[in-house]
């Protein structure tokens, strides 16, 4: 059952019907995109007007960790502070965040039928009963560039299952992130091959960004981001958004 909040005097309370009027974001990928920095008191406050889908689909209000495809692991990610930043630049937004994201997942694994595919597509279409969708994020990478040819391919594969989720979905924006600078050549030697097809999205897919990950650091396994860098990617993924969203009402919060 999708249920909505409520103010009372005693705190949130939950109503059956859930949040309606969302604009919808999927976050998909693998590790970084989940999130897995430290999570902080700040991390467990909700946001005004930003809910999650939780993974029985049912909404409640944004805090990290977002994701729960490793509970033991999950922490804060880049999703929580990108709506953040929108519902600040809209006041009158309403925000619901569609976690889909699978630590370790190739890019197969998101290919049309694929299982992870298929789930994101499942919890789509449930979450479009509250709003509609407003874009795709999407961080993943890391899991081909230990291969050259996985490496040399990802645009090519990438463009394929981006073009399946319009199909299904509609013709979204869609923002991708810059593998971390700090990966090793030594375990990753084709990261940075990833990383030029990634920099290319933009010209080959239509109406899509591509966000870079300069001077982000990370929490001391040299492959997943920190809070603090996952912070400062959601900022950055959310004014690359803008820049393809022209129906914002921008200027009644936070400068971009």
């Amino acid at each position: 059952m999708r249920r909505r909040s409520i103010l009372a005097a005693g705190g949130w309370l939950w109503a059956a019907d859930g949040p309606k009027n969302l604009r919808i974001f999927l976050l998909c990928g693998q590790s970084n995109m989940a999130g897995r920095g430290d999570v902080e008191e700040s991390d467990r406050r909700s946001i005004e007007r930003v809910w999650s889908m939780n993974k029985a689909n049912e909404w409640a209000l944004a805090t990290d960790p977002l994701h729960y495809d490793k509970p033991a692991i999950a922490g804060v990610g880049l999703g929580r502070t990108f709506a953040r930043v929108l519902a600040s630049v809209d006041a009158e937004a309403r925000l619901g965040l569609v976690p889909c994201a699978m630590g370790g997942s190739a890019l197969h694994e998101w290919a049309p039928g694929a299982p992870l595919f298929e789930n994101a597509m499942k919890r789509a279409r449930v979450a479009l009963e509250s709003g509609r969708l407003s874009g795709i994020l999407w961080h993943q990478g890391e899991a081909e560039s230990a291969d050259k040819s996985r490496a040399e391919s990802y645009l090519e594969r990438f463009s394929i299952m981006m073009a399946a989720f319009r199909k299904e979905l509609g013709d979204v924006p869609v923002v991708v992130g810059q593998l971390g600078e700090f990966l090793r050549a030594e375990k990753m030697p084709f990261a940075a091959t990833v990383n030029r097809q990634l920099a290319r999205v933009p010209l080959e897919v239509r109406k899509s960004a591509f966000v870079s990950s300069a001077g982000l650091g990370h929490r001391g396994d040299e492959i997943h981001f920190d809070s603090a860098g996952f912070r400062e990617f959601g900022r950055r993924y959310a004014h690359a958004y803008l820049g393809l969203d022209a129906s914002w009402r921008l200027g009644q919060g936070e400068k971009i």
